[in-house]
């Protein structure tokens, strides 16, 4: 085996200029990948993680038995939410932790009646994570004090026909059963480029949701925001000995179409890698098939010297192996340079958010990863296809008989 990888690696620099040309093919391809996995995590941070932010956090914590009625949006509410806070502050991944309180109700004016989420707010420790405090267009955001004011989209907005300081009536159904019912002043309105988001969720202070759904001082939830996605598992498990009686769900739970949205654009992205690498594996192919044609007579000496068809085939195995590892330590190197500059700089994408609801998201520059989210996949795929870029070309040597390869010509 030593003599073979001797053999293999001095034959893959037998044709320098051909050999520097698949590498760097291989390479820029790489690399290519790994700027492509890079770029493809900022934009996952940038839409999907603002996202998060805007419908409800990475973690939701909720009282022993939301789950199950979770279609009703029960006011359970928690025992404990100080501590939760405190506990889930504590994690090193952790960038925030609030508390709220979230029901369903009704908003209505001389305009219609439309049906949206109600969610209380603890407005200052939201301010600097919830993106609707970053995108008021109109008025100012909630304050900790207000009482009988209410904070909303532009899109509600423009349906209801209303703007700041014009009066609105919120509706819904307190810890009592009975009907809660009070006017609401339009204290601001944000504005995120998503009109169907926005029609959905209206916000108040903690302690006029409080009053409203009669709690006295109680909440019904805490989010968490993670300093990136991804860590929700990690978070989860830490946090689940010391809070073991509660509910805790990521947002891939709670909002399952999400979910899906960024599942189905991972797979067809990883469709898009693996044919840019068979591309390459084209080229390898060609330069391997050629090698056999050129190294005839070698072949045959080899044969002549007692290497078995098995023993020759090998050779080209491993040629096609040896091209693919080097290749691929290059490709890693180039990538990694290129991701660490744009990290720091970032890519500017700002003309590009009114594409679609989600680029809509983007609020600041695309900040790429290192690319190594897919790293052993992607080295390991270059491996072996230019290992199977060799099989034809190495099946090809074997069946060379020794005797007619010493007469080619």
């Amino acid at each position: 085996m030593k003599l073979s990888l001797r053999l293999a690696w001095r034959n893959v620099w037998r044709h320098r200029r051909r050999t520097v040309i698949i590498l760097l093919a291989i390479g820029l391809t790489m690399a290519l990948m790994m700027w492509y996995d890079a770029m493809i995590a900022g934009f996952d941070q940038a839409i999907y993680g603002n996202a998060i932010k805007v419908l409800g956090g990475n973690i939701q914590i909720h009282a022993v038995g939301y789950r199950d009625s979770k279609e009703q949006n029960p006011l359970l509410p928690l025992s404990n939410d100080q501590q939760i806070v405190a506990d889930a502050l504590a994690q090193p991944d952790v960038v925030a932790a609030s508390r709220r309180i979230q029901s369903g109700g009704m908003i209505t004016n001389h305009v219609g009646a439309f049906g949206v989420a109600i969610v209380g707010i603890e407005p200052e420790k939201e301010a600097a994570t919830n993106l609707i405090a970053q995108h008021v267009v109109a008025g100012r955001f909630l304050t900790a004090s207000d009482q009988n004011v209410i904070f909303i989209g532009k899109g509600l907005a423009d349906a209801m026909s209303v703007t700041v300081g014009d009066r609105v009536t919120l509706a819904g159904r307190a810890t009592h059963g009975q009907i809660s019912q009070r006017p609401m002043t339009v204290i601001g309105v944000y504005d995120l480029g998503m009109a169907a988001i926005e029609k959905q969720t209206v916000y108040v202070s903690l302690g006029e949701a409080q009053d409203m759904f009669g709690l006295n001082g109680q909440t019904t939830e805490v989010i968490l925001t993670l300093k990136q996605i991804g860590q929700e598992g990690s978070v989860i498990k830490a946090l689940t000995p010391q809070l073991p009686n509660v509910e805790m769900e990521s947002w891939a739970d709670s909002f399952p179409d999400l979910q899906a949205a960024l599942n189905t654009k991972t797979q067809a992205m990883n469709v898009f890698s693996i044919i840019i690498l068979l591309i390459s594996g084209i080229g390898i192919l060609n330069l391997l098939v050629m090698a056999v044609y050129e190294r005839t007579r070698e072949i045959g000496i080899l044969g002549a010297f007692g290497f078995k068809p098995g023993q020759i085939s090998l050779l080209f195995l491993l040629e096609g192996a040896l091209i693919g590892l080097v290749g691929a330590a290059i490709g890693v190197g180039l990538g990694l340079l290129l991701n660490t500059i744009l990290g720091h700089v970032g890519m500017d994408f700002s003309k590009f958010t009114g594409l679609s609801d989600y680029t809509a998201l983007i609020t600041t520059k695309i900040y790429p990863s290192l690319g190594l989210e897919k790293i052993v996949q992607h080295v390991l795929t270059v491996i072996i296809i230019t290992v199977l870029a060799a099989a034809i070309p190495a099946s090809e040597a074997a069946r060379n008989e020794p005797a007619e390869a010493l007469h080619y010509v």
